[in-house]
């Protein structure tokens, strides 16, 4: 059975593509630090002159009070090839609010997308569902509106595949990157594939929660269907469907960058704030 996203959050191709721009624009500002040096334009350090450093690079107030000639050292950005592990299951799909888990999760992946651009850092994409997407990274702004166009249609029946497909991504990628997966982690291989995968790259977690998921106050017991699954289970309205802290916790052991979005909740600022905290852009651990 499939459906397009549009039919959830109400915008055609142009208003879709104007959104993303604008959480772009947000993300972008303010996640350039690195701590990689080279030809940059922000200072680091000042070092001791050595043969063949560039007469212009001399930095005149230390050679003065040192007696010795000293360079200026800049910060450059640290580029790091950027995988989105995009999450198109059924669960991701459907929705107790208007908006759901996978239309937040696409706009952000859109978003995160452009601001790596923006920093010249390549992107790509690999989608954990059923079905069988992925996009090595490259500069191409062409090849993201592609894959953002592509990934706004979506299926009611695919299974998750996130710990999966992030274990099979692993011994595929010959340099450190940076791997941002954007699911809600129904997966129960998804954290340990997820922190062997961060022994070698550095790798956040943006987990998308449906208010629903939480509990819904005053119902008593509920008779629930899992989306992906189909199995049927009994819970109280009060109980927490999804417990997330344990997951944090765990990933946070591991170095794993994690934060919570509720798909009912304004989330641009929690997530510049995560980016900038965290420097998820612009990091590049030693």
């Amino acid at each position: 059975m499939e459906g397009r996203l549009d039919t959830a959050d109400h915008l055609n191709a142009r208003q879709f593509l104007i959104a993303v721009k604008k959480l772009a624009d947000a993300l972008s500002y303010g996640t350039d630090h690195s701590p990689f040096l080279g030809a940059g334009i922000e200072y680091a350090q000042s070092r001791q002159y050595q043969p063949g450093d560039p007469v212009r690079a001399i930095d005149w107030r230390v050679t003065a009070r040192t007696g010795k000639v000293f360079v200026k050292e800049y910060e450059a950005p640290k580029q790091l090839p950027c995988y989105l592990l995009l999450d198109t299951s059924a669960s991701m799909t459907v929705s107790s609010v208007k908006k759901s888990k996978y239309a937040v999760a696409l706009h952000i992946a859109g978003g995160l997308a452009f601001a790596c651009l923006d920093r010249i850092s390549p992107v790509g994409v690999l989608g954990v569902g059923g079905r069988n997407v992925r996009l090595d990274p490259s500069l191409s702004r062409a090849s993201v509106l592609q894959w953002l166009h592509e990934f706004r249609r979506f299926r009611y029946d695919e299974h998750t595949t996130l710990g999966r497909k992030v274990t099979e991504l692993a011994p595929t990628l010959p340099y450190r990157c940076l791997v941002i997966a954007l699911s809600d982690l129904h997966d129960p291989e998804a954290v340990p594939a997820l922190k062997l995968l961060a022994q070698r790259h550095d790798v956040a977690v943006i987990q998308l929660q449906d208010p629903a998921e939480t509990g819904v106050a005053g119902t008593g017991f509920l008779r629930a269907g899992e989306a992906e699954t189909g199995r049927v289970f009994v819970t109280r309205g009060s109980r927490r469907w999804v417990e997330t802290e344990p997951t944090a916790r765990q990933l946070k052991r591991s170095e794993v960058d994690h934060l919570l979005v509720r798909t009912d909740k304004p989330f641009v600022a929690d997530l510049r704030n995560f980016l900038m905290g965290r420097n998820v852009l612009g990091r590049g651990r030693r």
